[in-house]
């Protein structure tokens, strides 16, 4: 039987499943906690996520993602290869083994745990440090922006595994590196360094390790100076632009800023 899905409420069970909140104000710390299995993913924890999403106050403006030791993530816990698996969970062969519909809704009730990261209202920095491979790229790539240690070595390894990338990394990594390099990246698993990371544009900011969390609370400081809305606003604009050409990304503009203009003077709809 699967385990209870933890909540914002019960912090001891997001703990287990390798997940700590802090809550400070407009900035809400989600710390990945497990440094002794270098923070390896389960589906336990992506359900832990995925609750950090759904429970967010309202209040949280900007979400820190960092990870505890000296890796950012492993990537997924290989015990799901196995035919033991983990405790609780299906294996591989179990998921395999189910029909269309209910493999279809497992893997989306993973995604959820990565998807919410780019929503309107808030926006997410990546601390990363160490590795990050597979599912802990992915996880890398859910955020909006990214400051990385000097030591990150970032990899997507599923395809090497004979499996693809499913936890939303596809698109992000699309966007910010291009078809051709993304295709190579994922095709070969190869490892993809902080240099590499800071010139294709995977992170926004490359620094040494020990000041890592200190440069990533910097840039949540600064993300958190300029007016709400206005930043809500800003992301919309920017998040849209791939879908529309110039003449709709100019009307889309116009009508953020009346808006913009409309709120700042009191001036209703």
């Amino acid at each position: 039987m699967t385990a209870p899905v933890p909540t914002l409420a019960d912090p001891a069970a997001l703990e287990a499943a390798g997940v700590r909140v802090e809550l400070e104000g407009e900035l809400a710390v989600v710390t990945l906690c497990n440094p002794k299995r270098r923070n390896a993913q389960s589906p336990a924890m992506w359900r832990a996520l995925a609750a950090v999403g759904r429970e967010l106050p309202g209040t949280v403006r900007v979400v820190l993602l960092k990870a505890e030791g000296l890796s950012f993530s492993a990537g997924l816990d290989r015990a799901m290869f196995t035919p033991e698996g983990i405790p609780g969970e299906p294996n591989f062969r179990a998921l395999a083994g189910a029909s269309d519909q209910e493999l279809d809704a497992a893997i989306a009730g993973f995604q959820e745990g990565f998807s919410w990261w780019r929503r309107a209202d808030v926006i997410t920095v990546a601390a990363v440090q160490g590795h990050a491979v597979g599912a802990g790229f992915q996880l890398a790539l859910a955020c909006d922006l990214r400051v990385c240690a000097e030591d990150v070595q970032f990899a997507m390894k599923e395809t090497s595994l004979g499996l693809v990338p499913d936890l939303t990394g596809t698109k992000p990594l699309t966007d910010l590196v291009g078809y051709a390099r993304a295709l190579e990246m994922c095709a070969t698993g190869r490892w993809i360094g902080a240099a590499e990371a800071g010139a294709t544009g995977l992170a926004n900011r490359v620094v040494p390790g020990e000041e890592l969390e200190a440069a990533a609370r910097a840039l949540a400081a600064e993300l958190l100076a300029a007016p709400r809305n206005a930043v809500i606003e800003t992301k919309a604009l920017l998040q849209g632009a791939g879908g529309r050409d110039h003449e709709q990304q100019y009307a889309a503009e116009r009508a953020a800023q009346a808006r913009r203009l409309r709120d700042l003077a009191g001036i209703g709809d």
